[in-house]
């Protein structure tokens, strides 16, 4: 008797298991593939391109100023000045990046909870820990994500 009960028990758990994930639907998206094509994404990188040339050119200049300094004691503060100012540019440079970037990350992560449920999606999972199954909606998200 208690097998018994043990058993329907049992059956019955792994019935409503079932069950509960048949309702479900779930989509899988590459999130890779929508960031990498994402017009937000590729601007913010041409932007950090643009301000990392411009350090670059910041910093041959404070070379040069350094070179010009007929002496030792002149270079060495102009070379401290420099390191100070250079670790502020590169501080404020990296934060304003990540600002932007966890913007964008937002804003793609909003885009894909808006599609999911509009489509009736229960859940949506990253293409990359996903061995099988889940309905591929990455190139739905690519069009919506600018």
């Amino acid at each position: 008797m208690k097998k018994l009960l043990s058993f329907t028990l049992a059956a019955l758990i792994l019935g409503i298991g079932v069950a509960t994930a048949e309702e479900q639907k779930i989509a899988v998206v590459d999130v890779a593939a929508v960031v990498s094509k994402s017009a937000q994404v590729q601007k913010l990188k041409k932007e950090q391109i643009t301000k990392m040339q411009d350090l670059e050119k910041w910093l041959k200049t404070a070379q040069a100023d350094v070179e010009k300094q007929k002496t030792q004691e002149g270079k060495e503060k102009l070379i401290n000045k420099y390191n100070s100012d250079f670790a502020k540019k590169k501080e404020t440079l990296v934060k304003d990046y990540q600002a932007k970037l966890q913007a964008i990350d937002k804003s793609i992560s909003d885009t894909v909870a808006e599609q999911a449920k509009a489509k009736g999606y229960s859940m949506v999972i990253s293409k990359s820990v996903v061995v099988f199954g889940g309905e591929d909606i990455t190139a739905d998200i690519q069009k919506v994500v600018k």
